[in-house]
Parts: C-alpha cells; structure tokens; sequence
C-alpha cells in the first residue's frame, strides 16, 4: 500500500481523528524502515530496524496517537525514538516533541532523518526512558513506545494535572496492556484505563549520554 491508502485503511479499521490519517498520509513510511524492507513498509505490520528494535504496526501508533486527543502546541514527552515515525507523526500535528531513546545507535540516525525531512518541533536526548526528562517536564501528554513491566513512577510525576500518558504495560513475552493514565487536575487518585492488549519490545534503561547540540 501506498502511504495514501495506508490512511485510508486505517479509517476502515477505526482511527476516526482526520489530523492523525492526514499525518500518517504526509510520511513515507518507507523512509523510517531499513532499506531492504521499505517494499514491506506500506504494511500494517512491525518491522525490525536493527538492535532488537521495532517500528510499531501503523494501526497502533495511528491508534496511540489518536488517544492522546493532543492539541496543537502541547508538550509531548516520547519514551522509545526507535526509527523516529511516531515522533514525526506527533511533529506533523503541530505538538513540541521530547522524544527520549536508550540507544545511540538508533538516536542518531532518527535526528538525522528527521531533521532531514524539515520536521521541527523535536528535541532529542539519549539515556534512561523510565526516567523521562525532568529538567523539560511538565508535559502535556507522555507516550511510551516500549513496554516496562509496571508503569515508572518518574513518568507520572512529570505529567501536568489535567495530562495523559500512554504506555504499554506488561512483561516481554507475556500479557502487556495499553493503558491510559490521567492525572487529576487537583489531588487525588490518577484515573487509569486499559485500552487494549498490545505486543511491544521491553523498555531498557542506561546511564544518560547526551547527543551533541
């Protein structure tokens, strides 16, 4: 499929936010996939991009995206840059990007494919997802491309009242659900929602290494 009708079979499958198909639509997936798989990137399906890693089936990040009902302008927080996709699917709405990756070797060659398609609005940093970027929060909205076991502590806390993240919960391997968590615009108890049953590679953690400016 073309990245037109990838759109268009999203929309038949459920994602009903007009900006996310818009967005998903603007981008060759192609780009964001090893070379000798970009004739299998029109699917909707993951793909290897090298060092155990993964770029998400299109449905869940047109999914994950659209849950976060973000509005242009809000602050962003990503946990897992991978390939970058979903942080330029994020750009493409018009959100400020923080977008956090545990591995250099996939950092790197995410900047320089995002800053060479022109896609601004997006700030990097590799190190540890699970503790987030405390020196950019409060986000807006936290979204975690990579599964922990039990939702960090770190990531919530850097959630502004009235802020949602997402994130996919659960052992390698075993059952993971996407869960919603929402934090309160006063005190109180987070609301949290399961979304559904999911399938992600684990969220690592390392020493921080920050990338040159």
């Amino acid at each position: 499929m073309s990245d037109r009708e990838l759109a268009e079979f999203l929309g038949r499958q459920g994602i009903t936010d007009a900006r996310v198909l818009e967005a998903i639509q603007s981008l060759r997936r192609a780009d964001f996939v090893p070379e000798e798989l970009r004739d299998l990137a029109g699917q909707d399906s993951p793909l290897p991009i090298g060092h155990g890693q993964t770029i998400s089936q299109p449905f869940i990040v047109a999914y994950m995206t659209q849950e976060l009902a973000l509005k242009p302008g809000e602050r962003v927080l990503e946990i897992g840059t991978g390939s970058g996709y979903q942080a330029a699917v994020l750009a493409r709405l018009g959100v400020e990007v923080y977008t956090v990756e545990v591995l250099p070797e996939l950092a790197w060659p995410a900047r320089e494919r995002l800053e060479r398609l022109g896609l601004g609005g997006i700030h990097f940093r590799v190190g540890d997802g699970t503790a987030g970027w405390p020196e950019e929060a409060p986000f807006d909205a936290i979204l975690g491309t990579a599964a922990p076991e039990r939702l960090p502590p770190a990531l919530y806390e850097q959630l502004r009242p009235g802020g949602r993240l997402l994130l996919p919960v659960g052992a390698y391997g075993g059952h993971q659900e996407l869960i919603r968590v929402t934090r309160p615009l006063e005190g109180g108890a987070p609301q949290v929602e399961a979304l559904l049953a999911v399938r992600f590679v684990p969220m690592t953690s390392s020493p921080p290494e920050p990338l040159p400016h």
